[in-house]
């Protein structure tokens, strides 16, 4: 089956720009699908996205600037006005792949165009309620870990990132490194503790998603030498971090739903250490690209162990599982999949 010239429709986010500035997981994630597609010869795409976003692809889009970054937005009013306005046109598309959680499933009874919904994460127990009650919907989850036991996933699709935005370096810097949201769940007062507990500087980088973590737990270690915090890093800012990076530290307290810092970091060839939750342990070879801790003494010890690592075979493991090739290939068998089923329904 030639699928190639179907019509697909990109629902992104509209928290940010898509790709985002600096942070944006899932903005990230639904561009690099878009010109992942676009790269592969598909001549339909179509981003819906705010409107400033780039991409090859067509760009549609209502929402100006992402709801994060301007202040006299409502978020609700910017989500559902972006959403509704695709649904709108869904009868252009023959799918809408939605990177956009579970709101947009609650428009399926007023359209007939199948929907593919990746799965970024649950945000709450409460809204298995909307993700239940549209079970005849097609699903991907992205990673094995990350899956609710009463969805009918079609595949795990590992998210893929951009190679062109990092450097490969041989050469190990000598600081570790926490690049992820500043909230306690990505564990950066984890960090701290590990950082002191081997002596080593340490450098947080990210977004403050909980000013009172931040303020309690984080700020009163700043000191600018050993422990500096830079704020959020975009691309360049984040390849110019990692050439600094003996390690990446990624001490999660609650299960890692992906982790595109950990393959981001492997694709430069900094190690990782990670707890041992989640998708850590699907992303990261454990002994040879980093090493999964389960308390803060063993992620001390790890770090005493990071000369083993070989870090061409970190990058190796990013080439061979986490590029937005192998993740546009992946969908795209999906994709031929949900096209077969629709075929059948007649």
């Amino acid at each position: 089956m030639d699928i190639k010239g179907k019509r697909i429709a990109i629902l992104s986010p509209v928290a940010w720009r898509t790709p985002p500035r600096a942070y944006g997981a899932w903005e990230t994630v639904a561009s690099n699908i878009t010109e992942g597609l676009v790269a592969r010869g598909w001549k339909n795409v179509t981003l819906f996205a705010t409107r400033e976003s780039q991409t090859r692809a067509k760009l549609v889009g209502w929402v100006e600037r992402g709801y994060e970054e301007e202040e006299k937005q409502i978020p609700l009013v910017s989500t559902v006005l972006h959403i509704s306005k695709v649904m709108e046109r869904a009868d252009q598309f023959d799918l809408i792949h939605n990177n956009f959680d579970y709101i947009p499933l609650t428009y399926l009874p007023f359209i007939k165009t199948p929907m593919l919904t990746t799965i970024h994460g649950f945000s709450d127990p409460d809204i298995l309620r909307v993700y239940h009650d549209h079970k005849d919907s097609y699903f991907v989850s992205i990673s094995d870990s990350d899956r609710d036991k009463d969805l009918p996933y079609l595949a795990t699709v590992y998210n893929g990132i951009d190679l062109t935005n990092l450097t490969f370096r041989k050469k190990p810097g000598d600081k570790l490194v926490f690049l992820g949201r500043i909230h306690s769940d990505k564990g950066a007062h984890l960090a701290i503790d590990v950082a002191k507990g081997c002596g080593m500087d340490l450098i947080i980088a990210g977004i403050i998603q909980d000013q009172d973590y931040f303020d309690s737990l984080i700020k009163p270690h700043i000191n600018d030498t050993s422990i500096k915090f830079i704020g959020p890093v975009g691309p360049v800012e984040r390849d110019a971090l990692l050439k600094e990076a003996y390690a990446v530290l990624h001490l999660n307290t609650i299960p890692e739903r992906f982790g595109l810092v950990m393959a981001e970091s492997m694709a430069a060839g900094v190690p990782v250490i990670a707890m041992d939750l989640g998708s850590c342990r699907e992303v990261i070879a454990d002994n040879q690209t980093g090493y999964l801790a389960n308390s803060v003494d063993e992620a001390v010890k790890a770090v005493a162990k990071i000369g083993r690592i070989d870090r061409n075979k970190c990058l190796q493991r990013v080439k061979d599982n986490f590029t937005i090739d192998k993740m546009v290939e992946g969908y795209e068998k999906v994709y031929a999949e949900i096209f077969r089923r629709e075929a059948q329904k007649g």
